[in-house]
Formats: C-alpha cells, sequence, structure tokens
C-alpha cells in the first residue's frame, strides 16, 4: 500500500465543518438585501486544550481584501458571527481559524495558582507580547513593547495578570498577533444581495387593455396612469403588466379560448409578435414608447415599480420566424412546430428550440430583450414559464444581467414540481410563485409555509403568494363568498413578506369559473377585453389597503424568517406569529368562510418576550377592537363574514408612577 504523503499544512490544528448558511456546498449563493444581516456560523474545533480564534471573512465579489469580523462561541464547539453587505451584487464569505497561542496562554494563567508557574508563565507571556510588537507597525508597535515592558517590570504578579487581562492588550493582540497555522474553510461561499423590494413587495397585476375609463373600446398606457393613484393608495409598490407586444393574427384565440375568432378579437398578449415588431416593440393598442415612459416615470413618482411580462415564446407573425426559423424545431412537413400538451394544441405559440446550433446567437438575442426594457426603466421581470427552457441559460442569463444591473429582480412563474421549482431559485431568480393558492387547510398551511421559510430552501427561495392569477382562479374562491377573498388575501399579506393579487378580478370578488371543476374565469382577460367597475360599492379595496397598510407599517411582516406557527384547539382556525425585535404580531384566522369559529390559542410568552404572569394587551390593527389577555392560554371567536383574520399588536402591560394602565 502507497503511503499518503504528509500533508503541506499538517500543523493547522483547526477544524471547520457545518459552516452555515451554505447552499449546496456552496455551488449556489444564497440571498439576502441590504437591510437584512447576514448570520454565518461554523463548527470549530481543535485537537487539545488550545483556545481558538474564528474569523468570519467577507467581502464584494470583484474585491481582493477581506474584511474580518470575530466569531464568538455560542456552546458546543459551534461559533457565530455576522456582517451587512453595503452594495448590491455579489459578496463571498468564508470563516478562518487556528490555535491561538496568547488567548491559550491568557486561559492557562487564569488558572494557574503557584506562584512559581505564575512568573514563568508571565515570561512566555512577554516574550509573545515583545513578538508581536517586533511584528506591528506605527504606534500600535509602540504600545505593544511598552506593554510588554510594563508586564516584565510589574511590581506584583497580580498587578502583571491584571495587565494581562487587560481590553487594550486584548484587542491590540488580536488585531497584530500572528497567525500560525491557519485553517482556512475548503470553500468561499457566496450571498447575492438584492433591493429590499426583492424581500418584501405587494404586487398588483392588471391587463391594460381592459383599462376602459371614459368609454374607450381598449385600454392604453394612458388610461393605466389614469389608475395609479388608486393602486397607490391601496397599497401596492409593483404593477405588474402581462405581455405589452404585438399579438399575433395567425391561430388567434376569441373569448373563452375558443378556436374561432372575430376581427374585433383581441388575442393573447403571450403570443408574441405581429408585422407591427416582436419583443421589444409595443402593441400600437397600447400607445407607443413614449406613453410608456410616460407611464414608468409617472409609476415612479407614486413609489410603483414596473413589472413586465417575459415570455419567451412567438406567435407564427413574430419576426424571428422568419428571419431566424434555426430558432425553432420543425415537423416533418418543413413547417414549425407549435407548443403542444397533448392532447392541447396551441396553434398561436412557437416553441423555441433551445437545442439548435445557433443556440449562443439565440442566448445573446433574448438577453438584449431584458437590455432593451432595462433601458426604459424598467427593473423587475415576471418571466413566464422558466421550467420549460433550461436551467444554464438561466444561470447565464441572470448572473449577466445582475452583474450590470444588480437591482434588477426576477419572478418565476414555475408551477411545476417542487425541486424543479428550488433549483429555478438556486439558478438566481429572485422570487418565486408557489402552491399557496391550493393549500387551504390548517395542516396544509403549517406545513407548507413551514417548509418555504424555515428550512434550508428558504436561504435561496423567496416565496411571492399569489391567492388568484389570470390562470387560477382556486375552488375555495368559486364557492366561498366575500369572506373566502378576505381570509385569502389577508393570509397572503400576513403569512408572506412578498404577495399579489390579479385585479380588479380580485377586489371586485369575480369568482364565475368557466366550466365546472374547472380554474379557468369564464370570459378570461387572457383572450378578450372586460370593463371593470372598479367604483363598486362591495369592492374589497378599503379592505386591501388597510392590510398593506398594516405591512407597510409593521416591520414584523417585511420578512418571513420569524414565521412561526402555534397551537390552537380548533382544526378549522389557524394561529400564526411574526415579530421583529419590539415588533410582535400574533395571526389568527377562521379558516371555515361559511361559520363561526372559535378555539382556545397557546402562545410561547417567553419566546415573544412577554411575562408569564403579566397582562398584556392584544390590539386588533384590522377593526382597532383592543383585547387584555394574561398567560399562554387565550380565547378567540371569528365571525368570518365580519372578518375572518384578527392582526394582533401584543404589547406588555405597565403601570405609570400615578397607578393608571397603560400599554407600550
Amino acid at each position: 500500500m502507497t503511503r499518503p504523503p504528509i500533508p503541506g499544512k499538517g500543523r493547522s490544528r483547526a477544524v471547520i465543518e457545518n459552516v452555515s448558511p451554505e447552499v449546496d456546498a456552496g455551488r449556489f449563493p444564497i440571498k439576502r438585501t441590504l437591510a437584512e444581516k447576514i448570520v454565518v456560523e461554523a463548527d470549530v474545533f481543535c485537537d487539545g486544550y488550545d483556545r481558538l480564534r474564528c474569523l468570519l471573512l467577507h467581502r464584494p465579489a470583484a474585491a481582493t481584501i477581506w474584511s474580518e469580523v470575530a466569531m464568538a462561541p455560542v456552546g458546543k464547539d459551534r461559533w457565530r458571527a455576522d456582517f451587512h453587505a453595503t452594495s448590491l451584487g455579489r459578496h463571498q464569505y468564508t470563516v478562518v481559524a487556528w490555535a491561538d497561542r496568547f488567548l491559550t496562554w491568557r486561559h492557562d494563567l487564569a488558572r494557574r495558582r503557584d506562584n512559581e508557574d505564575i512568573a514563568m508563565a508571565l515570561q512566555v507571556g512577554f516574550a509573545l507580547i515583545a513578538s508581536t510588537a517586533a511584528l506591528a507597525h506605527g504606534d500600535a508597535a509602540k504600545r505593544l513593547k511598552t506593554l510588554a515592558d510594563e508586564l516584565r517590570s510589574a511590581a506584583t504578579p497580580e498587578a502583571a495578570c491584571a495587565l494581562a487581562w487587560s481590553e487594550e492588550l486584548a484587542a491590540l493582540m488580536a488585531t497584530h498577533g500572528e497567525r500560525l497555522f491557519v485553517t482556512e474553510y475548503e470553500r468561499v461561499l457566496e450571498v447575492v444581495v438584492d433591493v429590499e423590494r426583492a424581500r418584501f413587495s405587494t404586487w398588483y397585476e392588471l391587463f391594460p387593455r381592459s383599462c376602459l375609463s371614459d368609454g374607450l373600446k381598449h385600454g392604453n398606457f394612458a388610461s393605466v396612469i389614469d389608475r395609479l393613484p388608486d393602486i397607490a393608495a391601496m397599497g401596492f409598490d409593483v404593477l405588474y403588466l402581462p405581455p405589452i407586444h404585438p399579438i399575433g393574427q395567425s391561430f388567434r384565440k376569441g373569448p373563452n379560448n375558443i378556436l374561432t375568432t372575430e376581427p374585433s378579437n383581441p388575442g393573447s398578449p403571450w403570443a408574441i409578435g405581429s408585422t407591427e415588431g416582436g419583443h421589444c416593440d409595443i402593441n400600437h393598442a397600447l400607445g407607443n414608447i413614449d406613453d410608456f415612459r410616460r407611464l414608468v416615470t409617472e409609476a415612479h413618482r407614486l413609489g410603483i415599480e414596473i413589472a413586465l411580462d417575459i415570455a419567451y415564446q412567438c406567435s407564427p407573425d413574430h419576426p424571428y420566424a422568419k428571419q431566424h426559423p434555426e430558432w425553432f424545431r420543425h415537423r416533418p412537413d418543413g413547417s414549425i412546430q407549435y407548443a403542444e400538451n397533448p392532447p392541447k394544441k396551441y396553434q398561436d405559440i412557437y416553441p423555441f428550440d433551445f437545442e439548435n446550433d445557433a443556440w449562443s446567437a439565440l442566448w445573446e438575442e433574448l438577453k438584449g430583450v431584458l437590455d432593451y426594457w432595462i433601458g426604459e426603466g424598467v427593473h423587475i421581470f415576471r418571466v413566464d414559464n422558466p421550467h420549460t427552457k433550461p436551467f444554464a441559460f438561466w444561470q447565464w442569463l441572470i448572473c449577466a444581467v445582475k452583474a450590470e444591473h444588480p437591482e434588477i429582480i426576477f419572478l418565476a412563474e414555475a408551477f411545476t414540481r417542487p425541486k424543479i421549482m428550488q433549483r429555478l431559485a438556486k439558478l438566481g431568480f429572485s422570487q418565486s410563485y408557489t402552491y399557496f393558492a391550493w393549500r387551504n387547510t390548517k395542516q396544509e398551511l403549517t406545513d407548507y409555509l413551514t417548509e418555504i421559510t424555515q428550512r434550508e430552501s428558504s436561504e435561496y427561495f423567496r416565496p411571492n403568494l399569489w391567492p388568484n392569477t389570470p390562470d387560477i382562479l382556486p375552488e375555495f374562491l368559486q364557492y366561498g363568498g366575500r369572506p373566502a377573498f378576505m381570509l385569502r388575501v389577508a393570509l397572503a399579506a400576513t403569512l408572506g413578506a412578498s404577495y399579489g393579487i390579479y385585479g380588479p378580478a380580485y377586489e371586485l370578488m369575480d369568482h364565475q369559473a368557466s366550466d365546472s371543476g374547472s380554474e379557468d374565469y369564464l370570459d378570461s382577460e387572457k383572450y378578450q377585453l372586460r370593463d371593470w367597475d372598479i367604483e363598486r360599492q362591495d369592492s374589497l379595496r378599503d379592505y386591501i389597503s388597510r392590510l398593506n397598510r398594516i405591512r407597510r407599517e409593521n416591520i414584523a411582516l417585511q420578512s418571513d424568517i420569524s414565521l412561526r406557527f402555534h397551537p390552537i384547539d380548533n382544526p378549522l382556525m389557524l394561529c400564526y406569529s411574526k415579530a421583529d425585535g419590539e415588533d410582535t404580531l400574533v395571526m389568527v384566522a377562521n379558516l371555515d368562510p361559511h361559520n363561526v369559529q372559535a378555539g382556545w390559542i397557546e402562545l410561547p410568552l417567553a419566546e415573544l418576550s412577554i411575562p408569564e404572569q403579566t397582562p398584556f394587551q392584544a390590539h386588533d390593527l384590522l377593526s382597532n377592537a383592543h383585547y387584555l389577555w394574561q398567560g399562554a392560554r387565550n380565547f378567540i371567536r371569528l365571525d368570518p363574514q365580519a372578518s375572518p383574520l384578527h392582526i394582533l399588536r401584543l404589547r406588555r402591560r405597565l403601570r405609570s408612577e400615578r397607578d393608571f394602565d397603560y400599554f407600550l
């Protein structure tokens, strides 16, 4: 048997294991925003009894110099430190450690009792400090030399030991002490730092062509601008528009997806491309590029970002079909293969063939589409069906775009298998659609939201909860009435830091499906215009506005990391909390849209920083009702017709100097 070679770093004694956060052994970055603290932990230990020094290193990916943060032990050989990234884009972090001779000397010095041992140890300490002084520069070197001399000439062992344990000496030795036989973690890890909207955002989707104010027969960008104040007043900060490009004529779909059409039928916006142009052009019925620029400018003035749909597919009339037939798959008769999911056929859509020989030119062209709209002030893209395109393409595209524009946000519309959704998030998508629309029971909601907010996937998968979309009218909304619409939007707004609704269908509670057992809307806007009465008296506009105001005013609702579920003794009720500092919110929901439900909740008061025997106030931010509670168990009753959900802000009860009760 061949003898193994002696390792080059055989004198490095520290071991670094189980660094977190780390995704797939460092193959993919974690995600954070500028406002978030990045907490790093690691198991670090060494042989023997020497003391360790552990450092967290971090830097922007393009930098060459590391910033250092001392890691602190938290028990059982686990160490922790944190840092804030101060710029958007990619940052790196790793961990180093070594057996530190100065720390070991100080630790042993405190345990010595024999004067002769102490005297000998002080000589060792003098040598350590003096050698460090020789390596240091400037004022630090002078001060270390002075401290070494003071240690050697101390009048008593007690004085010498006090000097050895001084904070000044510890700080100087930590900064300038010699680092012998350092162990470096085997990987440099990465974090993608995004803008705050990647973590906390509130989306509103509408079809511009259905903004039919003032008797318009076809909505346009100008009529969307007229709607912006209302959207801003409801508290939305992202306005998502389905494709705004020219729509093909060939095989154009009619109302309710029928195959026969009239000349007046507008077609599906996802059938992109006509003689008017393609992905970098605008449907003339909506306006021109100057009109779009005015929309972007006015939206920004109101604090709203415009999100555009990116659907990498073409109608048969798209210029690409003639200019680049090599980008498509062809049938035996030479015609381009249309999209199909047997037995369904989509003759109005040509998918790209990413396996074609000219694939690299196709990649560059598709990136050029994003570059164009970024140049027009668009910073957010909702990507249609990304799971039907190659993973390698998305990894390259998102990395290339964010290297030039780190503020860009990508939302993945991938209602597919969990591992595929997670892979897309790992590759760089900033946010992801979820299965929230189909999770209705207490167990379903608890299991699913725990999975996507508390497990390892939470390091890279940012959920965006949508109770409806133009493609999804859940059965719960079809039959639950007004309470169902109130409940689902309130759950989305409080369970998730990012959520969205497709409106005005949602606030106007559109619940008519095309067929029994179908999740398709009757008279779907995907195929026809809808004239919405947005001033209807029964609109949920005010209710949604209150929800979004509560989200803005309570930092606990602006991230998912603190979401926790709590026991409640009614299977038709759900209890959960979010907390950030003193901002502690408890949500209780009645999941039954038809009947009053009641139950006893059990809160972990210690985790919520509330003394067990101290009364506290629960203030319902939706109804403005106040409740005085004491202890972990408290009673809740919810009538879904009034409000199917409480948003309770907990406040500790104190007693004033005048013996009047008040609440912080």
